[in-house]
């Protein structure tokens, strides 16, 4: 899938779905002004449109989520599996704002919302993830547990995203982050990010092709710390 230095691998996923992810840009710019500031985007523009277009790509049949808060990273991962036809999200959060910011109609029947703390609902993660995607506690402990706990119920190759890594040039010391890098490097495991401050070189690249095919973020933040790799 996507691992260090494969800058190419995401720049020719831009040109193969630019047309769709343009759209899907435009529908995220209309779903926050709708909402009228009751939706506090996290995920920023680049890991946004990467996280869409690997879920495009890589056409999982479940998707799971650790972490809504107000549902910015769910629509986007619903918008890429209502594009894809098929695949279903399950998103785990301990606070249920989605239940009222989430459209419908992307909702549909894709989507299984958990309220509760993941760590007691392991039992209702779906019998196999096709993509993990968790954006929830940014603590030391949170990392620690499920490295230690969710990493181990995946598939050796699953697809997996972590929110919030490199908003330096390293990973924040006691914070999952740090946990994390350093639980992939014990295994020889690489990663990709587009962190402006960690990656410039990457940053500038894919920016380079969003310039090339005229796409503008949906919300116009930069700083980008998402990690992806394939778990071990």
């Amino acid at each position: 899938m996507i691992s260090t230095g494969r800058v190419e691998y995401v720049s020719a996923l831009y040109r193969k779905y630019g047309s769709e992810l343009s759209a899907v840009i435009a529908q995220q710019r209309e779903f926050l002004a709708a909402s009228k500031g009751s939706v506090t985007p996290q995920l920023d523009d680049l890991e946004a449109e990467i996280t869409y277009l690997l879920v495009r790509e890589l056409r999982p049949a479940d998707v799971v989520e650790i972490g809504t808060f107000y549902g910015w990273s769910t629509t986007w991962l619903l918008s890429a599996l209502r594009d894809n036809g098929t695949g279903h999200l399950h998103s785990f959060d301990m606070v249920d704002h989605v239940r009222t910011t989430v459209p419908a109609e992307l909702a549909g029947d894709r989507w299984t919302f958990t309220q509760g703390d993941v760590k007691e609902k392991l039992d209702e993660l779906p019998p196999a993830t096709d993509y993990l995607f968790i954006d929830a506690d940014h603590g030391k402990r949170f990392g620690e547990w499920y490295t230690a706990n969710l990493f181990p119920r995946m598939a050796s190759g699953t697809p997996t995203s972590v929110h919030d890594v490199y908003h330096g040039r390293s990973a924040r010391i006691w914070h999952e982050g740090k946990v994390v890098v350093g639980w992939l490097a014990e295994r020889s495991v690489p990663h990709f990010t587009v962190a402006r401050k960690n990656s410039p070189e990457a940053f500038a690249a894919v920016n380079e092709v969003r310039a090339e095919l005229g796409i503008e973020g949906a919300r116009g933040s930069t700083t980008n710390p998402m990690i992806w790799f394939e778990l071990p």
